[in-house]
């Protein structure tokens, strides 16, 4: 039987931050540097996440590294330069995201939490109240942009989701941001998920779980406002740079 989600004392308080990655769509520059810490407009693309996440009152992050995570923890120590408690947790080889995910939930506490990748840039982060008492998921969203033009899921004006079409739905991409619950993660989704349970240090990814929590019904959407960038490649960390550069002469970046 699957355990109904808890209810909200209080609003989010801590984060989950996706950084293992071996960006080898990126390279040659994530050769020698983490993909999380390259930059745009003179600021590592994880820094970005960090000073908005402590503006909007998160307290606690825990971020998972492996290739070249040295760097990665060197660079944000504790935490402390931005008001956070931040954690590592180290992965021997990468985890994908469902597995970095599952290794890393004994770092959070028992509550909802924020979940970002690191390799997207965003003007605004998802409101932290989002998540509804009888969902385990809230998921952002936005337009499918030229490099994924298929979408991932179909969102409602109601904040409905499912993952197949119907002339209510648009069909929109998965943002990479979202609200869970952690009995997201508990034996009976994951059995209904993937058809097995798996434990801590297990790699396998996290989509296939938000698609099962959409067909139960556990997870609503909404569209993520202001710009977003999927820093994948090269070019667009070369574009968003210049982009961002042009704007600061013209008035500061928050």
């Amino acid at each position: 039987m699957i355990a109904p989600p808890t209810p909200d004392a209080s609003m989010i308080k801590q984060c989950m931050i996706f950084a293992a990655g071996l960006g080898q769509r990126m390279l040659p520059l994530t050769q020698h540097t983490p993909k999380p810490l390259l930059k745009v407009a003179g600021k590592p693309l994880l820094f970005w996440h960090l000073e908005r996440l402590s503006r909007l009152g998160i307290q606690r992050a825990v971020i998972n590294i492996s290739h070249l995570g040295h760097q990665i923890r060197e660079a944000v120590g504790d935490g402390s330069a931005w008001q956070l408690k931040v954690l590592f947790s180290e992965e021997n080889t990468p985890l994908e995201t469902g597995g970095g995910l599952l290794k890393a939930l004994p770092l959070l506490h028992p509550e909802p939490f924020l979940l970002l990748n690191a390799d997207v840039w965003c003007e605004q982060l998802p409101k932290l109240n989002a998540l509804r008492p009888e969902k385990m998921a809230h998921l952002l969203l936005v337009a499918n942009p030229e490099h994924h033009p298929q979408g991932d899921f179909y969102l409602a004006p109601d904040g409905h989701l499912q993952d197949n079409a119907d002339e209510q739905h648009q069909c929109l991409t998965f943002a990479g941001l979202s609200l869970l619950r952690p009995e997201a993660f508990q034996r009976e989704l994951l059995m209904a998920a993937f058809g097995q349970h798996f434990q801590a240090g297990d790699a396998f990814p996290l989509a296939p779980l938000l698609r099962q929590l959409i067909r139960q019904n556990l997870a609503s959407g909404e569209m993520l406002p202001g710009q977003w960038v999927d820093v994948g490649t090269p070019q667009r960390l070369q574009e968003l740079d210049i982009e961002l550069m042009n704007r600061q002469h013209r008035t500061p970046l928050a």
